[in-house]
């Protein structure tokens, strides 16, 4: 997440709260922009090379999980996403699909050597399911639980998230567009980065719990 995009995305995106907004049904159809970060911003997924994210086991583990959401909860899709060192950006669709054209390439996004293995580490995916419409909140904390306990397993035993996460409730199809291309370019824009903690500390702390 930064505040170093160009174009309209920038003022829109660069200075994202983490706090929801107050009577809105995160159960309804909609999609939405969500961003989580590791805790103290410590990077454990990989690095960024010339522009690209070449992803470790964790990251591997990170983006495996993000990938399988659509099996733990039957009503919502994943869209375009990206594991960064620190972070992951993705968008998440609940209820009906949000027709937008894709305009970003989907491989500059996750450019990481070698194939994944899906079934590696396979997990029981109904895990973490609930019975009724899930929330983005729901979806999050399944997510966080899944991916923590894995790299915890596989021996990063202090791993954790920051406790909160960020989110952007994507209103209309020109949004979509921007939301979509600031996700592929954020490998490009790493060194300017505020999760960079090459950067500095422009960061600001989440003022609210997670739902």
């Amino acid at each position: 997440m930064t505040g170093h995009v160009s174009g309209p995305a920038a003022g829109r995106f660069g200075n994202r709260r983490s706090i929801r907004l107050k009577g809105y049904d995160y159960t309804q159809p909609g999609a939405y922009f969500v961003t989580i970060c590791t805790q103290d911003r410590q990077c454990l997924f990989g690095e960024v090379v010339e522009g690209e994210m070449l992803l470790n086991d964790a990251g591997n583990i990170v983006e495996t999980e993000w990938r399988s959401l659509p099996q733990r909860f039957p009503g919502i899709q994943t869209d375009t996403f990206v594991v960064m060192p620190n972070h992951i950006h993705g968008v998440i669709l609940v209820g009906a699909r949000f027709i937008a054209p894709m305009r970003v390439n989907p491989g500059a996004i996750n450019r990481n050597e070698g194939a994944i293995n899906r079934n590696e580490g396979a997990i029981n995916r109904n895990e973490g399911a609930i019975n009724r419409a899930p929330t983005l909140g729901d979806i999050v904390r399944a997510f966080k639980a899944v991916t923590s306990r894995r790299i915890r397993q596989q021996g990063c035993t202090a791993f954790a998230w920051q406790r909160n996460y960020y989110e952007h409730i994507i209103r209309n199809e020109q949004t979509f567009v921007r939301v979509r291309e600031y996700i592929a370019n954020n490998p490009r824009q790493w060194a300017l980065d505020s999760e960079n903690p090459a950067v500095g500390s422009r960061w600001m702390a989440p003022g609210s719990g997670e739902r």
